[in-house]
């Protein structure tokens, strides 16, 4: 077998190599930090921690610049990239859009938090602005349900019961049940921050920057583009409003 023979043989065993994300579909990256329940023990406070988001949202804002995203969302350790139909970065490759969206958070979260971190990634696709819209309301739904769960669970165990001890006594228990709970600690679940609950979104906006033309000598508006970091998301039908109007300016 000659080289050429060869180097074909073993392309032909990379199996996922030619997988491509469906052309004219919305694509969402999802990324999820890996073991970060142990990472994050010694190092943050629970259930939140304002370094924690803070290196969270370095974590989204590097993978939206890198990858030329145009939404990111972002609750507890994961993180949802929003791309545009016509996006074709890698070819849409799979495998590609995978491993380098993954490789590009640990990297960026281990150099911001000095811990090694590792991500995982995976594609969601949406062929239609209903789709997407009922994604990123299943996440911030997710984030309202792990934060309750989050300041119950660590309430409990901050009073010295065991984690499992905490996690058998929310097992089964009603939302009402959590925020009396909450309550009863002098805690009152619908007044903490809303990024706790509802999760931070970053998309980009327009805004006008005073400069000065030398030649005409005369002061001039220049028009600029910057990351907005969105942690007072609203929720519900008023959420989908956004997602949809991001939608409708990058179709």
């Amino acid at each position: 077998m000659d080289s050429n023979e060869l180097e074909q043989a073993m392309r032909d065993l990379e199996y996922f190599h030619h997988l491509r994300c469906l052309p004219g579909a919305w694509i969402v990256l999802r990324l999820d930090g890996r073991g970060f329940s142990k990472l994050t023990a010694s190092q943050f406070d629970k259930p939140f921690d304002v370094r924690f988001r803070d290196v969270m949202h370095q974590t989204c804002k590097a993978l939206l610049e890198e990858l030329h995203g145009i939404y990111g969302y972002t609750e507890s350790d994961e993180i949802s990239l929003l791309f545009r139909r016509d996006w074709n970065l890698f070819d849409r490759e799979v495998e590609k859009l995978v491993s380098i969206s993954a490789s590009i958070a640990s990297a960026t979260f281990t150099l911001a938090c000095q811990r090694v971190a590792h991500f995982d990634s995976r594609i969601w696709l949406g062929i239609d602005h209903s789709q997407v819209i009922d994604y990123f309301r299943w996440r911030q739904e997710d984030a309202a349900r792990c934060a309750l769960n989050g300041w119950c669970h660590w309430s409990l165990v901050k009073e010295g019961k065991t984690p499992a001890e905490a996690m058998a006594m929310l097992s089964g228990q009603s939302v009402a049940f959590k925020n009396e709970l909450l309550f009863q600690r002098g805690i009152n679940f619908n007044e903490l921050p809303l990024w706790q609950r509802r999760g931070t979104g970053m998309y980009w906006e327009t805004y006008e920057k005073a400069g000065y033309d030398p030649v005409r000598q005369v002061e001039v508006a220049a028009v600029r583009r910057r990351l907005k970091i969105d942690e007072t998301l609203p929720m519900k039908e008023a959420y989908g409003a956004l997602i949809q109007a991001l939608l409708e300016a990058n179709s």
